[in-house]
């Protein structure tokens, strides 16, 4: 099934997104944004229009907010060629590690050579893959868990409600950690609801699942923001120290969305300090700069 493309809009100035709600912890972490740059070559087929997102603006998002170091997650735009997610993690330095795509018949050398670099984790795009059999992505997850595995990486999951709904039963073996992003993407309009959250619930509890608190406004749909306040303090209260906080910027397509409204959720969603040190700070230690 192809996603609708879409048009991307112009990025909001750093100058003008709302400040942080809260005490922005030492060493706080954003685990999910992107970059765009002119002069590497999209997929053939991208699903939206070359974005205005440049590293030089993220970095002035990052510093209006405070956030002091950032994982670089490989969009679809770019497919499976990570150049430009390599090239960003060399100017970043050592604040900065990344999340790649890559074939099922990656070889060990390039995988050494990316972990080199920074690369910490690989992302699965199983809205791709929405239509395979269940046993099917079952199959492909462990094959690309093997893959991360001896390097100490981790899974990431770019997936549709749905699909993470049908998976997460069936992954209790998985060989390595897996992070879920947007929230698990459950959405109500999906049909997604106590069931999807009682199946993230469990996931946590069984010991080798993260959720990262991004795209808030892609489970939303049309609803406001704030109709995610319930499904964020749920996770923060039951399992804090099995969440990361990503932007998710640019915020495609839409470049206007202010950042600092989206990094804000976090202060209705965990009030207490320590819980949002645990969050922005000793979680991303965890699974991108221990090792």
């Amino acid at each position: 099934m192809d996603l609708p493309f879409a048009v991307t809009t112009p990025m909001r100035g750093a100058d003008t997104i709302s400040p942080p709600a809260f005490a922005m912890p030492t060493g706080a972490c954003d685990t999910h944004f992107h970059v765009f740059e002119p002069g590497y070559p999209p997929v053939g087929n991208p699903q939206y229009t070359f974005p205005d997102g440049t590293l030089d603006q993220y970095v002035a998002v990052a510093g209006t907010l405070g956030i002091d170091r950032m994982v670089l997650v490989q969009p679809t735009y770019y497919g499976e060629n990570n150049a430009l997610t390599l090239d960003t993690l060399a100017r970043l330095g050592d604040r900065a590690r990344g999340v790649a795509r890559v074939p099922d018949d990656v070889s060990h050398d390039v995988l050494d050579d990316y972990d080199r670099q920074g690369i910490r984790a690989i992302r699965l795009d199983l809205f791709a893959r929405r239509e395979w059999p269940l046993a099917d992505l079952v199959d492909y997850v462990k094959r690309m868990g093997s893959l991360a595995r001896p390097h100490e990486w981790h899974l990431q999951f770019y997936a549709p409600g749905a699909v993470v709904h049908a998976l997460l039963p069936l992954l209790g073996d998985l060989p390595v950690p897996y992070v879920v992003d947007h929230m698990g993407y459950m959405k109500q309009s999906d049909g997604l609801g106590d069931d999807g959250i009682d199946g993230i619930l469990s996931a946590l509890d069984a010991g080798n699942c993260w959720i990262k608190l991004s795209g808030a406004y892609r489970v939303a749909g049309d609803a406001p923001m704030a109709t995610m306040i319930p499904l964020g303090r749920t996770l923060v209260s039951s399992f804090p120290d099995r969440l990361i906080w990503g932007s998710d910027w640019p915020h495609l397509p839409d470049g206007q969305r202010d950042t600092g409204e989206v990094l804000n959720l976090l202060a209705d969603w965990a009030p207490d300090s320590r819980v949002v040190q645990r969050i922005l700070v000793d979680s991303p230690d965890v699974l991108f700069f221990s090792h």
